[in-house]
């Protein structure tokens, strides 16, 4: 019998392809770029909104532990009106200055359950505060800040 050979098939009986290792090293190198370009592209006031929230809380935070280390009242109070200030903190000891602007553009703070005599938050000096959430808009990204009382503030989910 003669051996025949067909259009793409060696003699020698091994056909010619890619093995799956070759296939899982491309598909792994078409998602290590798509999450590259994907973060690459990511909405910088969302990035902004971000960091500021987790700024603010650690603010928010340390102002609180000085309050109840201090046993002074403390409050945190968006846009300042006697100042250009965008926030201020009220009650800390003068020797200790805290931030009071916003580290870009200015971002809107909308305090849930504010009223026209407490605008603000309070932080302490009791150990276990009211729970207080607030709203931070920048452009159309929104974050909300929250605590339940007792535990630190932190980024939570906008209901």
């Amino acid at each position: 019998m003669t051996q025949t050979s067909a259009a793409g098939n060696k003699p020698n009986g091994r056909s010619r392809g890619f093995t799956l290792i070759e296939l899982l090293v491309v598909v792994a190198l078409i998602a290590i770029t798509t999450a590259t370009i994907s973060l690459a592209l990511r909405d910088p006031a969302e990035l902004q909104l971000q960091r500021e929230a987790q700024r603010l809380a650690a603010l928010l935070e340390t102002a609180r532990a000085e309050s109840r280390a201090s046993g002074l009242a403390v409050r945190w109070i968006p846009k300042g009106l006697k100042s250009g200030d965008d926030f201020r903190f009220e009650g800390l000891p003068p020797t200790l200055q805290l931030p009071s602007r916003w580290l870009g553009e200015p971002v809107a703070v909308q305090i849930e359950n504010a009223t026209a005599q407490n605008p603000g938050l309070t932080l302490g000096p009791e150990p276990i505060i009211p729970a207080q959430r607030l709203r931070l808009r920048l452009g159309d990204q929104l974050v909300v800040l929250g605590t339940d009382g007792l535990s630190a503030f932190d980024v939570v989910n906008a209901e």
